[in-house]
This record gives structure tokens, sequence and C-alpha cells, in this order.
């Protein structure tokens, strides 16, 4: 499997959370055990991404803008999950500013899948990708032990 495999994989599992997370209500055992899977997902994989992928991409003028870009929408989301992690789950702003977060994550995953992985696959090796998916998946798992 390679990065992009690999990439996509998650993203369909994150997809797949938000979607449960949004069928909740209130401030429910579902509804926290939900955003605490979420939350431990989507922030072990941005930050595995960000030091694999996007560590290569970076160091590329033709990919540096659109590498930046993408990392800041991580950081952006990171703070959407900091703010809800804050808030009362009950409340009608909680899954408002979730919806929000759900809405960015599907943003970034389009545009991710649709225009870095062209760039990335201009410049990274199918040998290379496929090592990069192994160096991701040990970063990730170093990541959910911190999460």
């Amino acid at each position: 499997m390679d990065i992009y495999e690999r990439l996509i994989k998650d993203h369909e599992k994150q997809k797949e959370l938000a979607k449960q997370l949004m069928e909740t209500s209130g401030d429910s055992d579902e509804r926290r055990h939900l955003f605490e899977q979420f939350k431990a997902e989507a922030v072990s994989h941005a930050n595995a991404e960000e030091q694999t992928l996007y560590a290569v991409l970076i160091e590329d003028p033709k990919s540096q803008e659109q590498a930046r870009h993408s990392v800041s929408e991580h950081q952006g989301a990171d703070e959407l999950i900091n703010e809800l992690s804050d808030m009362d789950m009950s409340s009608a702003g909680w899954i408002q500013k979730f919806e929000k977060l759900k809405d960015e994550l599907e943003h970034h995953i389009v545009e991710e899948e649709r225009d870095v992985f062209k760039l990335a696959k201009n410049q990274v090796s199918d040998a290379d990708a496929t090592e990069m998916s192994r160096m991701f998946d040990k970063r990730k798992q170093q990541e959910e032990e911190h999460v």
C-alpha cells in the first residue's frame, strides 16, 4: 500500500466518524465516545501526515505553497477540535461548530486527494510512496499514544 491509499483509508474513517457524530444528540455517552475517537484519529493522522508526506512536499518549491496551505488547514481543524473539547456537548453551538469542522475536513480531503496527491505523485517515486506509508503508520501509532 502506498501513502496515497493509506491516507484515503484514514480519510474514509474520519468521514464516517464525523457522519456518526452528526447523528448524535446532547451530552450522551455515544457523542463523547465518538468525539474522542474522532479527535484521536484526526490529530494523529494530521501530525503523522505532516511528518511524512508534507515534510517532503514543503522542501520542493513546486509543492511548497500547497503543502503550507494544507498544514494551515490542519492547524485550523486542530483549533476547532480544541474549542469543541472545551464546549458543553449538549449546547446547540457544539453541533454547529462540529458541522463547521466536518465541512472543513471534507473540503481538505477533496483538495488533498485531488491536488496534493497529484503534486506528490510527480515528486515521489512509487518505492518512496510505499516506504512513506510504513513511516506514516509508525508515526501515527506514536502520535496516538500522546493524544
